[in-house]
């Protein structure tokens, strides 16, 4: 989606120059995308957000396509990442904002609602597990297994080689093997292709679960008291149902909405749906 009502937009937070599309007016809502998307990941999304009345703002987040991507690991902690959307909001000239977060899109909101409570109305996420669940969940062999990647990629130029080999094949196919048919076009394909060829972006995707291991970067669990909406694609291979919802104690105002057919591409999978809950979700918004 090229989308001529689509507006590029770039702008300096946080010591680092972020890309964004940004479409329609209204209440803010920023878009996160996870690994390995980018903003293009919630083109079926954008416009029925925007038309619903709403400004919509979906960054390549920091080291993803035509973002900046600083030098160094920790230039991709988890606090900083929160950090630069935290400033977002304040660039786009609001003083607080609806998040919604898919995979390390949603760890970023998250800890985002964690660390800037006075600058969240909203949180949406997209199968991406509460860090209380997740980080319980790695000590358990089942999950281990199923985030066998995560430790792969701890490696230095190697998972960068895999990666790149046959044009991206080994980033792709899993998107293609795991969505339903035709979530994923060929026009699509080569617009993700020319993400992961800007000059560093590999290096710099990777950087997100390299930084994962830092000492001294995590976000200190909180409540977030936001109202709070996680959908979640009931065919995600890569993270089980079980850590969909989160302690009721750490979010109390909750709700949960599981997608049968959907993988972890929720959004490619069931847009229309995804749609609609977001647009459900962030009507009070707009009272």
């Amino acid at each position: 989606m090229s989308g001529s009502n689509l507006e590029h937009w770039s702008v300096a937070v946080n010591g680092v120059r972020l890309h964004s599309v940004v479409a329609g007016d209204g209440p803010l809502v920023l878009l996160l995308h996870g690994f390995p998307d980018f903003w293009y990941g919630w083109r079926k999304q954008i416009p029925a957000l925007a038309e619903a009345g709403f400004r919509v703002v979906a960054p390549d987040l920091r080291g993803y396509n035509l973002s900046e991507k600083p030098k160094g690991v920790r230039s991709y902690a988890l606090r900083t990442l929160a950090s630069d959307i935290a400033e977002l909001v304040t660039a786009s000239g609001a003083e607080r904002a609806a998040v919604v977060g898919h995979d390390w899109g949603g760890g970023i909101a998250w800890a985002f609602a964690m660390a800037h409570p006075e600058k969240l109305s909203r949180l949406a996420i997209l199968n991406a597990p509460h860090p209380e669940r997740l980080l319980r969940a790695l000590r358990t062999p089942r999950q281990l297994a199923k985030s066998w990647y995560m430790f792969f990629f701890q490696l230095r130029g190697l998972p960068e080689r895999f990666l790149r080999a046959g044009g991206y094949r080994r980033l792709l196919q899993p998107m293609l093997d795991e969505a339903r048919p035709g979530a994923f076009t060929d026009e699509d394909l080569a617009r993700y292709r020319e993400a992961y060829d800007q000059p560093g972006a590999l290096s710099a995707m990777l950087a997100y679960y390299r930084a994962m291991f830092l000492r001294g970067v995590r976000v200190p669990l909180r409540p977030v008291e936001a109202p709070t909406m996680v959908v979640w694609g009931e065919r995600d291979i890569h993270i089980g149902r079980e850590l969909a919802t989160p302690r009721a104690d750490l979010v109390p105002d909750a709700r949960v909405e599981f997608l049968p057919d959907a993988s972890h591409w929720v959004q490619a999978d069931e847009p229309d749906r995804v749609a609609a809950l977001l647009v459900d979700h962030l009507r009070p918004l707009r009272a």
